[in-house]
């Protein structure tokens, strides 16, 4: 049996998440399936920044990078150590002549990160760091990805953390965890075979190659990650599984595992 750590992509929600029963109940479960990492990586849909930036390096404030919630959400808290030996080995692997990495050691946790997180692993006893998106090619995250996967061998969890479909002016807030609009399940299904095919291709041009891909995803940001997960658990990828399906709002909450 391989030491190697599993690399995960899913879809975090928005704050309200925490009052999802059923969704927190996933996210538990598929932790305590999981070896304890030594360390978390996270890439967010929700910060970009080239080049590859690195927050969260210590202990400092979350980001609420989101706004016109209750007050309740504001003050969730998620002291995760920080990871300043991770920091250090990413930016030997990510480091090349024109291509520096940079720090925002101010910038804290943002909600893609902590969101699940608190749900994952709620003693917030593992060291936890954030990587940026530098772009939204899926090519160049791919590649990204790549570079990043000797951290597996480490007992590094690498997380991408976005939504398989990510439309706000069509959220349904009354739609059970059943339904959703065609074009979310039409996007959806086809995400799922492309993944179970381990069709790499096909899913660097989701715009194109998917149903509805341009509704599912106005901007591309939330599926950004997986290309990271993509890179890092290529080796595994025939072994790749859905954990948790289904929808919230009509929006697409797939969230896979590779390895």
């Amino acid at each position: 049996m391989s030491d190697r750590m599993p690399v995960l992509y899913l879809s975090h929600g928005a704050p309200p998440l925490a009052d999802d029963a059923l969704w927190t109940a996933q996210l538990a479960a598929w932790s305590a399936e999981l070896p304890r990492p030594a360390a978390i990586l996270v890439v967010s849909a929700h910060w970009e920044a080239a080049p590859v930036t690195l927050g969260a390096t210590t202990t400092v404030p979350l980001e609420y990078d989101f706004w016109g919630f209750p007050d309740r959400y504001y003050r969730v808290t998620y002291p995760a150590p920080g990871a300043p030996a991770l920091a250090d080995r990413v930016r030997g692997l990510l480091t090349a002549p024109g291509t520096p990495v940079h720090d925002a050691p101010a910038r804290g946790l943002d909600h893609g990160a902590y969101v699940p997180l608190v749900e994952m692993y709620p003693e917030a006893d593992i060291p936890v760091l954030q990587l940026s998106l530098p772009t939204l090619d899926p090519g160049r995250l791919l590649r990204l990805g790549r570079r990043l996967a000797p951290l597996r061998e480490e007992g590094v969890l690498i997380v991408g953390s976005g939504f398989f479909t990510h439309n706000l002016r069509e959220l349904r807030w009354d739609a059970g965890p059943d339904e959703a609009p065609a074009w979310s399940k039409e996007f959806d299904a086809w995400g799922r075979e492309a993944l179970d095919r381990g069709d790499v291709d096909a899913l660097l041009d989701f715009e194109h190659a998917a149903p509805a891909g341009r509704t599912a995803h106005p901007r591309t940001e939330h599926f950004a990650p997986l290309f990271v997960t993509l890179g890092a658990g290529e080796t595994d990828l025939p072994g790749q599984r859905t954990v948790i399906d289904g929808f919230w709002a009509g929006l697409a909450k797939r969230s896979v595992q590779i390895g």
